[in-house]
């Protein structure tokens, strides 16, 4: 798992919505996107959060797809 930090961001109007989270918090990074969509007091629809889900679902399979190719060489191991 990495240890970095994602950042995903929505401007609407004068609303900023910016989530930062870690792979180990992104199903409660999902969650909050649907917390937010069914309150009514703020700009941020069903469609934001779909959007912004999709955007983290697909973060999520390219972060693993580069992991999966970043295995070391044999010749990694190799001293000379």
């Amino acid at each position: 798992m990495s240890e970095d930090i994602n950042v995903l961001a929505l401007v609407k109007g004068r609303e900023r919505y910016i989530f930062l989270y870690d792979d180990a918090n992104r199903a409660e990074t999902l969650r909050t996107l649907g917390r937010f969509a069914s309150n009514p007091s703020i700009s941020f629809s069903w469609y934001d959060a779909a959007v912004l889900s999709q955007r983290i679902r697909q973060e999520s399979r390219r972060a693993d797809m580069n992991r999966r190719f970043d295995l070391p060489l044999p010749s990694d191991n190799q001293e000379w």
